[in-house]
């Protein structure tokens, strides 16, 4: 029986082989995927080499708490917002050993979403060990609201995408 769908467990395989061929250690800061971003890289056999932590930071007092999320970002430009995903994938770069760390926050829906931030809006952001805080990648996509279940599943694949050692900057898909 399989957890996840094969195309993403295919994704996390090769993502967990090309860092550990790089010598990479990854973190995670989800929110709105509750953890499925780390819960498929560990699927796969030997995960261990290569992930190092999982932040899930489902609500801000987590984000403020585990992650040094400042309460003026979340206020000024809320939870879902390039500000907030860039914070978090520093957070999670400072808070462990990692080389790598990306981050995810959204809104997956039935409720939630807004004019301005529709249900299926989700931020990414990746940050590596060692590269300007400047240099940082963060993108807004808006997946079509096909459901709760279908924005995270896509949410968890860019998630994995930008693990990959030679990801580029995603095109932006948003505001």
């Amino acid at each position: 029986m399989e957890l996840f769908p094969s195309n993403l467990t295919d994704l996390a395989r090769k993502v967990i082989e090309e860092n550990r061929a790089a010598g990479k250690l990854i973190a995670l800061a989800e929110s709105c995927t509750g953890g499925l971003v780390s819960g498929v890289l560990t699927e796969i056999p030997g995960s261990s080499d290569v992930v190092g932590r999982g932040f899930v930071t489902y609500s801000n007092d987590a984000k403020r708490e585990l992650l040094g999320v400042h309460e003026d970002v979340l206020e000024t430009f809320g939870a879902v917002s390039v500000a907030t995903a860039w914070a978090m994938a520093l957070g999670a770069l400072e808070r462990s050993h990692a080389d790598v760390a990306v981050a995810v926050t959204g809104i997956a829906g039935p409720g939630g979403g807004s004019e301005q931030k529709p249900v299926g809006t989700v931020v990414f952001a990746r940050a590596r060990r060692g590269e300007d805080p400047e240099q940082v990648v963060a993108d807004t996509k808006i997946f079509a609201d096909e459901g709760r279940t279908a924005v995270r599943l896509q949410a968890v694949r860019c998630a994995l995408e930008l693990l990959l050692p030679d990801a580029p900057a995603p095109a932006s898909d948003g505001p």
